[in-house]
């Protein structure tokens, strides 16, 4: 079978990446980006948390779209409490007629406690764990109105009166998504949830390496069959229309894969690769606000371990050939001078979702 296909709305930019600040959108903006992913072919659009809301373009979205799956690519879950998060997800799955998907992240500490202004309780793996089943348990209240019992250690829910339970909707099943890069993670969602979103930080060789066999244990352990996991990747691409612009894009795509290696969570990847000392000097550069020179320290031959390289006519057969037995889902973030070519990009998404050979 081919590849469920997605791609982002109001993603970063290089720009962003690079310490240079953000571009804004409006309404009327999202809603046309909206329809531009399903008139497309896209199977599903999603947006991120940063800078902004990933909630409330969805809204948008489900008013201008019809068809096409709608997801947070990712919320960040423990600013937010399980009901404020739980509210939100019950509300866009039943405004948007069941087409909602609710991808989940941790964050790391400091931002958590320092640009969230939120509580850090403990480890983010044991915590997300009861976060995951604190929704569930929020989800089934809503939907059958009986009395709520959950007792953890970091949540607790045991209180819902009708007066404040939104009742049922058609489609109660929120599809939960995790955010993942590390083996614990990887575990949980096996174990608890619906699909995996990788972070594209790992590499294919960390995702078939590493992620896989964590996924299929924890789904192993909670006796489900690893196939019933939705994998999503989003690889880093460094695509251009001809081969004199892939050295460009190469370039921009140093400065997106330079931010993210910095951050120490991250750095098992690099670990895994020998890459370590790159990784720690990325951190002490980002400490420092060096951002614009940290692409200097990410190798070409780097890049081609993260990232998809080549011109946009060699961009499906690439995927395919490096994300076929691993991801059932593709996420592509593609560059605005892509985007411009409609033509190629329905071609391209149906080139992905066609049948093809594992």
């Amino acid at each position: 079978m081919g590849f469920r296909v997605q791609t982002v709305i109001l993603g970063p930019d290089t720009d962003q990446y690079a310490g240079e600040g953000q571009a804004k959108s409006d309404i009327g903006a999202i809603a046309a980006a909206a329809r531009w992913c399903e008139e497309r072919g896209f199977d599903g659009l999603t947006a991120p948390e940063a800078g902004h809301d990933p909630f409330l373009p969805l809204v948008v979205a489900a008013e201008h779209t019809r068809s096409i799956a709608l997801g947070t690519n990712v919320a960040i879950a423990f600013p937010r409490s399980p009901m404020v998060t739980a509210q939100l997800a019950w509300d866009l799955q039943q405004l948007s007629g069941g087409r909602f998907q609710l991808g989940l992240g941790t964050q790391v500490k400091g931002h958590v406690v320092r640009r969230y202004a939120s509580r850090w309780s403990g480890p983010p793996g044991p915590r997300m764990r009861e976060y995951v089943l604190c929704l569930k348990a929020m989800f089934e209240t809503f939907q059958s109105g009986e009395k709520p019992a959950f007792e953890g250690e970091h949540y607790q829910f045991s209180l819902m009166n009708p007066f404040f339970n939104p009742g049922p909707i058609e489609h109660p099943h929120v599809p939960i998504y995790l955010a993942a890069v590390n083996p614990y993670m990887a575990r949980l969602t096996g174990e608890l949830c619906d699909g995996l979103r990788l972070h594209p930080i790992a590499t294919f060789r960390y995702a078939r390496e590493v992620v896989l066999p964590a996924v299929e244990a924890g789904a192993k352990k909670a006796g489900r069959d690893p196939s019933e996991i939705d994998m999503l990747g989003a690889p880093f691409l460094a695509i251009a229309e001809d081969e004199k612009g892939i050295e460009a894009a190469r370039q921009a795509l140093k400065q997106h894969i330079a931010f993210y290696a910095s951050t120490p969570t991250y750095h098992a990847v690099l670990e895994f690769h020998g890459w370590q000392d790159v990784g720690h000097e990325l951190h002490q550069m980002s400490r420092k606000g060096k951002w614009q020179e940290m692409p200097e320290r990410i190798s070409d031959e780097m890049v081609e371990e993260w990232a998809i390289v080549g011109t946009r006519d060699e961009l499906a057969s690439k995927l395919r050939e490096r994300c076929s037995g691993v991801f059932s889902t593709l996420l592509l973030d593609l560059a605005p001078e892509l985007r411009r070519d409609d033509a190629w990009v329905g071609e391209t998404v149906q080139a992905l979702q066609q049948e093809h050979s594992a």
